[in-house]
Formats: C-alpha cells, sequence, structure tokens
C-alpha cells in the first residue's frame, strides 16, 4: 500500500510553466522536478531568456525543454503544446506563471497599456488552459494552477489593470474547475504575498539615514509573520496542487501571504526596526546610497 508520502509525487509527470526563466516560476520547476516530474517544459518570449533559463536548469541537473512563445498569442501556444506533446507526451501539469504588472494610475493609464496586462495576465491563462484541456479531458487526468494574487481580493492605487485581471483570474479557475471537474481535471490558484526577489529588493533597502523603506515597514506592519515571504514559501503549495494529493481540492485559491488578508493591520510606527537586523543581513539587503 502506498504511504501518504506517495501522494505527493509527481513521477512520470510533463509540467509546463509559463515564463519560467527565472522568479517564482523556477522556484515551481525545481520544486516539481524534485517531486520527480519527469520534464519540465516553459517557454518565454525572447530566445534570449530560454538560453539563460535552460543553463539555469541544466546546471540544476533539472531535465528541461523550453522554446520562444508568446501566451496571449492562440497558435504560437498550439505549436508550442502540440511539439511538446510530439516530442515527450502530453502536458500533465500546467502553471500560468507569466504574468506583468504596470503601476500607472488609472486616469493615466493608456487603453492600450490596460490590455496589454489584461492580455498577458488574463487572456494568457485562457488560451494555454484551453490548448492543454484537450488531453487532460482524454486522459481523465490534469492540474492547472493559475496564478492569482491578493490583488484578486484586495484593490490598490495604481494597479487597476492588474487587479482586474488577478479578479478575472480567480473567477476563471472557479468556472475550468466547474466545467471540467467531471474529467478529474483540477484547476486551482496561488496567491501569493509580498516575496523577497531580487524584483521587489529596492522595496527593502534601507535608506540612507539607516531608517527601513517606507514600504518594507508598510508591508510587515500588515502581516502578521512581520516579514516578506521566499520563494520556498510557495514550493510547497505548488506541489501539493500538481499531485495527487489534492485530487478533490478544486476550484479554490489558496494564498501564502504571512495572514496579510487576515489582519486589519498596525501602526507602522509600532514596529521595532531593530528586530528585523539580522534577517535583512542574512538576505543581503543593502543600504540604499
Amino acid at each position: 500500500m502506498a504511504g501518504i508520502l506517495d501522494k505527493f509525487r509527481l513521477d512520470g509527470k510533463i509540467a509546463w510553466i509559463t515564463g519560467a526563466t527565472y522568479g517564482l516560476g523556477m522556484a515551481y520547476a525545481i520544486a516539481f522536478a524534485e517531486a520527480g516530474a519527469k520534464k519540465i517544459v516553459f517557454n518565454d518570449r525572447n530566445q534570449e531568456l530560454i538560453d539563460k533559463g535552460l543553463a539555469e536548469y541544466k546546471a540544476k541537473g533539472i531535465d528541461a525543454y523550453g522554446a520562444v512563445c508568446d501566451v496571449t498569442d492562440e497558435e504560437q501556444v498550439k505549436k508550442f503544446v502540440a511539439d511538446v506533446k510530439a516530442q515527450f507526451g502530453p502536458i500533465d501539469i500546467l502553471v500560468n506563471n507569466a504574468g506583468i504588472i504596470k503601476r500607472i494610475p488609472m486616469t493615466e493609464m493608456s487603453l492600450g497599456e490596460w490590455q496589454q496586462v489584461i492580455d498577458v495576465d488574463l487572456t494568457g491563462p485562457f488560451i494555454c488552459s484551453k490548448a492543454v484541456l484537450p488531453d487532460m479531458m482524454e486522459k481523465k487526468s490534469g492540474k492547472i494552477i493559475n496564478a492569482c494574487s491578493m490583488m484578486s481580493e484586495l484593490g490598490r492605487e495604481t494597479v487597476s489593470a492588474y487587479a482586474a485581471a488577478k479578479g478575472g483570474l480567480k473567477m476563471l479557475t472557479k468556472n475550468v474547475c466547474s466545467e471540467y471537474g467531471q474529467y478529474n481535471i483540477q484547476c486551482n490558484a496561488i496567491g501569493p504575498g509580498y516575496i523577497a526577489t531580487p524584483q521587489t529588493a529596492p522595496l527593502r533597502e534601507r535608506q540612507a539615514d539607516g531608517s527601513m523603506h517606507p514600504f518594507d515597514r508598510f508591508i510587515r506592519s500588515k502581516t502578521p509573520a512581520q516579514r516578506w515571504g521566499h520563494t520556498e514559501d510557495l514550493m510547497g503549495l505548488a506541489v501539493f496542487l500538481a499531485s495527487p494529493a489534492s485530487d478533490f481540492i478544486n476550484g479554490q485559491v489558496v494564498y501564502i501571504d504571512g495572514g496579510i488578508l487576515a489582519y486589519i493591520g498596525q501602526d507602522p510606527g509600532n514596529l521595532d526596526e531593530s528586530k528585523f537586523a539580522a534577517e535583512e543581513e542574512n538576505n543581503d539587503i543593502k543600504v540604499k546610497d
């Protein structure tokens, strides 16, 4: 009889993570590979990023395949999925990870800028999911994981298009569940909180006077854990949602946010800055010049 931990294995699975040339997408790919996935496949919009991603996966000893493919182009996506199927077999796991954000006040955002965010963050997952669903339906098995956000639940200044797309992605997650759950296909979503990555490092820099960055203080004051998340915090949930262990979980958004959505927060002025010094040193947070 198989043990409970065996249900978290991804042996023999082919996993497609869109935009997994770096960041959270690559973290999910690494986690899937460690859980036994047979092949990691990924895409991006330019060959330079594909080459960098392939080199990184090779250095980590991960069997990966990457190709140029724009998730907003249905014909490119169809070709990508067909090529993967011809070479390795049908896709078992799809992570709709590719996304963009434009921080522009709504009254200053052009229609083109709005549409670009909607196209990548919402239409892209629709196109990619649509492309893999027929094979999943045929074999009566499949996992789709969408990259939602706290902005699937909350609004914030300057992110109207992003919040609209991520709110729509939450409902797309529920609708894929509703339409295709009968085929033993599970569609769920991960909603990350604020994650410490190279992209967010400037928001965590100490200021010239040694004080915390105002946004860093704001986030910590609104988060019960009083810290930023790390990519490792998301890897376990990604494996769970991609594995047989989650076969009766469908249409859900699981937030990994340190409790921020459950908490009204405290006065940022009450934070004890000294308690974060060791964490900042360990995470190589530099003092802003």
